[in-house]
C-alpha cells in the first residue's frame, strides 16, 4: 500500500511538473513572439557615412533626439519618447551600437556613438535638435554637444551613467548585487531572462533596473504598468547582446569630459535611490556645466518611479 501510494503520489508530482512546464513554454512562446514582432516593425535603416543606424521617427513639432540606455533600442527611446510626443514634440529614437539592427563597429566608444548621432541626423537632412539622453546613452549624447556643438538646441540627461570623482578612483556607476549573474544569464537566452523576469522579478527590479522593489509595490497601478513594459521591452534580450557588453566596457572606465567647454542649456535629472548611483553624477555634471539645471528627488529609482509626470513636465518646461 506504500508503494502504492508513493506510485500515486509521484504521479501527480510529475502531472504537476509537466503541466507548470507545458504553461510556461505557451507563456514564454507567446511573449518572445510579440517581442521580435515589435522590434521587427515601426523602425527603418538609414545608411549613414557612419554605417547603417536603425531609427524611428514619431509625433510633430521640435525635434528631439533620444538616446537610449543599456538594454534598450528605437523601442526604448519611442517608450521614453511617448510623452514628449504627447506634448508637441517630434521624437527621433535610434537603436545605438550593437542594438537590435544596428551593427557593433569596431569603434564603439562615446566618441564614435556621438558621431553617428550626427550621421543619422545628416542622413534624414536635420541640421539642429535637442539631445536626450538617458542613464548609459548620457555619455554619447555628451560627447555630441561637445563634438557636434552647432548642431544641438538643449540637452536632458536622465539618470546618466556619466563619470564623478569618487574616493580611491571608484567606478562612476555602482552595480547593485546580482547585476552580472542576470545579464550573463539573460544574454545567454532570452527564455533564462524571461524566467527570471517573471519567477525572481524583484531581484531583477533591484539589479537590473536598479530600483528598490519596495517603490515599485507602493507605486500606483499606470507605474506598475509601466514598470512592467520597461521589463517587457528587454526582450528580445540575446538581440541587444552586443549592445549590453560594449556598455559592460566602456561605463566602468568612463573619464571626465570637458563639461566647461559645454555651451548649451543642459537639465540634468536623478534620484538619490537610484542603485546605480547616478544622482552623484547629474550634480556634478550640472555643476560643472555654465548655466546648467540638477533636478533631484530623494526616491523614484533608476526608473523614477512614482515621477513619471514630475520628470516629463520638467523635461518638456526645460525644451520649450
Amino acid at each position: 500500500m506504500a508503494r502504492t501510494r508513493f506510485r500515486n503520489v509521484a504521479l501527480v508530482v510529475s502531472a504537476a511538473v509537466t503541466t507548470g512546464l507545458a504553461a510556461a513554454t505557451y507563456f514564454y512562446q507567446r511573449d518572445i513572439q510579440q517581442a521580435r514582432h515589435r522590434v521587427s516593425s515601426g523602425s527603418q535603416i538609414a545608411e549613414t557615412a557612419c554605417g547603417p543606424i536603425e531609427y524611428a521617427v514619431t509625433g510633430d513639432g521640435p525635434l528631439v533626439l533620444v538616446v537610449h540606455g543599456a538594454g534598450g533600442g528605437f523601442d526604448q527611446g519611442l517608450d521614453f519618447g511617448a510623452s514628449l510626443v504627447e506634448r508637441g514634440f517630434r521624437v527621433i529614437a535610434m537603436s545605438r551600437f550593437g542594438y537590435l539592427r544596428t551593427p557593433l563597429p569596431a569603434d564603439a566608444s562615446p566618441a564614435a556613438q556621438a558621431d553617428a548621432h550626427a550621421c543619422l541626423l545628416d542622413a534624414l537632412g536635420i541640421k539642429r535638435v535637442a539631445v536626450a539622453g538617458a542613464s548609459a546613452g548620457a555619455p554619447s549624447s555628451m560627447q555630441f554637444a561637445l563634438r557636434h556643438s552647432r548642431r544641438i538646441t538643449a540637452l536632458v540627461l536622465l539618470v546618466p551613467a556619466i563619470y564623478v570623482p569618487r574616493p580611491g578612483g571608484a567606478p562612476p556607476v555602482t552595480t547593485p548585487r546580482g547585476t552580472e549573474f542576470l545579464i550573463d544569464m539573460g544574454l545567454r537566452s532570452d527564455f533564462l531572462f524571461w524566467a527570471a523576469s517573471r519567477l525572481a522579478r524583484r531581484a531583477v527590479i533591484r539589479a537590473i533596473l536598479a530600483t528598490p522593489p519596495a517603490a515599485v509595490e507602493n507605486a500606483s497601478p499606470e507605474e506598475q504598468a509601466r514598470v512592467q513594459q520597461v521589463l517587457d521591452h528587454i526582450l528580445p534580450i540575446t538581440q541587444r547582446r552586443l549592445g549590453l557588453l560594449n556598455e559592460a566596457a566602456v561605463i566602468p572606465s568612463l573619464q571626465r569630459y570637458e563639461l566647461e567647454r559645454i555651451n548649451v542649456p543642459t537639465l540634468t535629472i536623478s534620484f538619490a535611490d537610484d542603485l546605480y548611483g547616478t544622482y552623484d553624477g547629474a550634480r556634478y555634471t550640472a555643476e560643472q556645466i555654465r548655466g546648467a539645471r540638477f533636478v533631484g528627488y530623494p526616491s523614484g529609482g533608476h526608473l523614477w518611479v512614482g515621477h513619471q509626470q514630475d520628470v516629463s513636465d520638467e523635461i518638456v518646461r526645460f525644451l520649450k
